[in-house]
C-alpha cells in the first residue's frame, strides 16, 4: 500500500509517495535522491543514516517514511550554503576526524542538533550527543575535537 508524505527536507516542501513499510531513510535515498545519510546497521545502533527530525536527532533507518508526514527534516544535504560549509562539516575537515567518511554525515547531523540545543556542551554533552553513533576509523579524539572547535566557532 502506498502513502502520501507532505513534509519539508532541508527547508523545502516535499511531497511523494512510499511504500507503508518504506524507512525514511529509503525514503530519502531512494525516493529523493538524497544519498548523503548512509545505511550501514539497519537496526539503529550506528549512526550513520542520522538525520534531524523536528529539531532532534534520529536514527531514520528505523523510523517510517509515513511518520515523516508533516516533519521538519534536516539531512546532511541541508547544512552547507552553497559552497560554503557548515562549521560543524568544516570543523571535521579541520580537524581530520573523517577518514573513510562513511560514518561522517550521521556524526555531523548528532553534533549539528547537539549545538542547535547548546553552545557550550560540555563533556558530558559531547558523549551523550554521539553516544549512538559509531567510527571504526578515526578513533573518538579527533571527533570530540571537532565538536569543541565548531562549538568555539558558533
Amino acid at each position: 500500500m502506498s502513502v502520501k508524505i507532505n513534509t519539508t527536507i532541508n527547508g523545502q516542501a516535499v511531497s511523494a509517495s512510499a511504500e507503508a513499510s518504506t524507512s525514511l531513510l529509503e525514503f530519502l535515498r531512494d525516493t529523493l535522491e538524497m544519498k548523503g545519510s548512509k545505511l550501514c546497521c539497519n537496526t539503529g545502533e550506528c549512526g550513520a543514516c542520522t538525520v534531524i527530525y523536528n529539531g532532534k536527532p534520529i536514527n531514520s533507518c528505523v523510523t517510517m517514511a509515513a511518520d515523516a508526514n508533516g516533519a521538519q527534516i534536516t539531512t546532511i544535504e541541508g547544512l552547507a550554503d552553497g559552497d560554503k560549509l557548515h562549521p560543524v562539516q568544516q570543523a571535521f575537515i579541520d580537524t581530520g576526524a573523517v577518514q573513510c567518511g562513511y560514518c561522517t554525515p550521521g556524526y555531523i547531523m548528532s553534533v549539528k542538533a547537539l549545538l542547535d540545543r547548546t553552545k557550550k556542551p560540555t563533556q558530558a554533552d559531547i558523549e551523550e550527543a554521539v553516544s549512538g553513533n559509531i567510527c571504526r576509523c578515526t578513533g573518538y579524539n579527533k571527533i570530540v575535537d571537532a565538536i569543541h572547535l565548531a562549538a568555539a566557532k558558533l
